[in-house]
């Protein structure tokens, strides 16, 4: 309820409270790496202007200052503005986010954190990390405020793919 009020209510005064949750999370993992650099999940520019915000980006702000690790929202962008996940069965999501992802910058020998506010099927999750390794980044963990269950997302369409 939380994510949805953020995400489809523009309530940007949850974000700070998802992020002290994720920030919980990651604390009680106790990490004994910490990222150089937090990269929220892009959204595509036409999302971005339809939302008006990236819920990522509010999350990863407070989680970024209160770490004191540099936040880089810039550092990649959704090239492709594709059908939102929610809306496919979760067999087709990967082929959804294929190579919709542009990172530009060196990150050679970096241990990148990529903050997301929901994990479904992982699959942009993972093709997001496929790019930032591209550009070198020694490892890549994904920090989500929450993890969908496959049985409560389940569709008629998933049972055909």
């Amino acid at each position: 309820m939380l994510i949805h009020a953020l995400k489809y209510r523009m309530q940007l005064a949850i974000a700070p409270v998802l992020a002290k949750l994720l920030l919980e999370k990651t604390m009680a993992k106790e990490l004994t790496e910490r990222p150089d650099l937090i990269i929220p999940m892009p959204l595509h520019p036409k999302r971005l202007q339809e939302r008006g915000f990236n819920q990522a980006l509010e999350i990863g702000r407070y989680v970024a200052q209160q770490m004191h690790i540099e936040l880089s929202p810039d550092s990649c962008k959704r090239i492709k503005n594709t059908s939102p996940q929610t809306e496919l069965p979760w067999k087709m999501r990967r082929n959804n986010v294929k190579n919709v992802f542009s990172c530009d910058p060196n990150l050679s020998g970096k241990h990148l954190a990529v903050i997301d506010d929901v994990m479904t099927t992982g699959a942009t999750l993972n093709e997001l990390a496929q790019q930032l390794r591209k550009q070198g980044a020694k490892k890549v963990t994904n920090w989500v405020v929450a993890r969908a269950q496959k049985d409560r997302f389940w569709t008629q369409l998933d049972q055909y793919f």
